[in-house]
């Protein structure tokens, strides 16, 4: 097995770039190629990054690519997968990676029957500040974990996104779009989720495009834009997690989980770093100092920005033949549990999963080290 795994991209929008600017950080990967239905996109992208720009059917048939991102719109994630994944190739694919349940077990049974990966982001637990996190609960310094709470709450992104369209469709909204962070997150830290509540409503039936050649255009909103849902653990936790794209502001931490024996105060999941808080029994609320994380260190003025390490580790995983924690089965689970918040905000009753998950392996600082060029 090589040492280093090519990769091409399908899809050339605002999210392309990333991933190909932070590509060169792992050793595991070398980004070689991209395609999008836009040739004037890819050719755009592949100038600017020094790529090929190839076709779709090009990009799938190259015998130098072993890795295809499928950066397409929710809408088109399974079916861009799936022929990936025909086309021989491991497939690792933008949040959420399917829009069902039955979609994702279809592309796991591609898979397993051609031997090849599914991986999917989102990778930011894999930041040094929510492993800190992680290690934390694992090491019992908060107990038992009972309850938390986390919310991913602003007025949407029409005000500054060119085309914000497919946010307010169905696939879109803020669960589907902002809730795998939280989800994966919360799964990391505490394991899969046994049944979901929620309440699900709209602010409005239209949102107003605030810039960009389309600016004053109205466009529909046709998925709940503000969600309030219950998240019952199978340990036994409860987490309650509100996402709404119809509040102008709020004082919500973004993520506080609640143990027998302490609380622990976790910085927003959509980022690698930023400060963990905790309090033991006496209630006083300390930072605690960050450990020597690479995934930790700001690189982006002072963020910490390392999107595409879960690629990187799929790539490692390939090669080593381990396991990989941006699985196809974590996945799967986190759109299970963001489905059954929708469908039980439109039923009113508990929904529960259909699937579950092994915790992803942690990523200490030695084993994220291990991953960088």
């Amino acid at each position: 097995m090589a040492e280093k795994l090519g990769v091409g991209i399908i899809g050339c929008g605002n999210i392309s770039t990333t991933y190909m600017r932070l590509a060169p950080l792992y050793k595991s990967i070398e980004m070689r190629a991209c395609a999008d239905l836009n040739p004037e996109a890819s050719a755009a992208r592949a100038a600017e990054f020094g790529l090929r720009d190839l076709t779709i059917d090009e990009l799938l048939a190259a015998d130098d690519i072993d890795i295809i991102v499928n950066l397409t719109i929710p809408a088109a994630h399974f079916e861009v997968s799936k022929k990936i994944l025909e086309a021989g190739k491991h497939s690792y694919s933008e949040k959420p990676f399917v829009l069902s349940v039955d979609e994702g077990m279809k592309l796991a049974e591609i898979a397993k029957a051609h031997n090849l990966y599914v991986g999917s982001a989102p990778d930011t637990f894999m930041g040094g500040a929510h492993q800190l996190a992680r290690h934390l609960v694992d090491e019992g310094e908060i107990g038992k974990v009972i309850a938390g709470s986390c919310h991913v709450m602003s007025h949407g992104m029409e005000d500054w996104h060119p085309n914000p369209d497919f946010f307010f469709q169905p696939g879109g909204g803020p669960v589907l779009d902002l809730a795998p962070y939280y989800v994966t997150n919360l799964v990391n830290m505490i394991g899969p989720v046994k049944r979901v509540a929620a309440l699900a409503t709209k602010g409005s039936e239209t949102r107003t495009i605030g810039n960009g050649a389309r600016n004053g255009e109205q466009i529909p909103v046709d998925t709940p834009t503000n969600i309030h849902a219950l998240l019952e653990f199978e340990n036994g936790a409860t987490i309650t997690m509100s996402n709404s794209w119809d509040v102008w502001a709020h004082r919500h931490a973004n993520m506080e989980i609640y143990g027998s024996e302490g609380s622990l105060f976790v910085p927003d999941p959509n980022f690698f770093g930023g400060e963990v808080e905790m309090a033991k029994s006496d209630g006083d609320i300390k930072s605690v100092p960050m450990w020597e994380h690479p995934f930790a260190k700001p690189n982006e003025d002072e963020n910490a920005n390392y999107r595409t390490v879960g690629l990187a580790d799929m790539a490692d995983a390939i090669i080593n033949g381990r396991d990989y924690r941006c699985s196809l089965d974590l996945a799967l689970h986190v759109v299970d549990v963001m489905l059954g918040v929708l469908r039980s905000g439109e039923t009113g009753q508990f929904v529960a999963m259909t699937t579950t998950c092994e915790r992803p392996e942690a990523l200490d600082p030695d084993a994220a080290k291990a991953l960088l060029a």
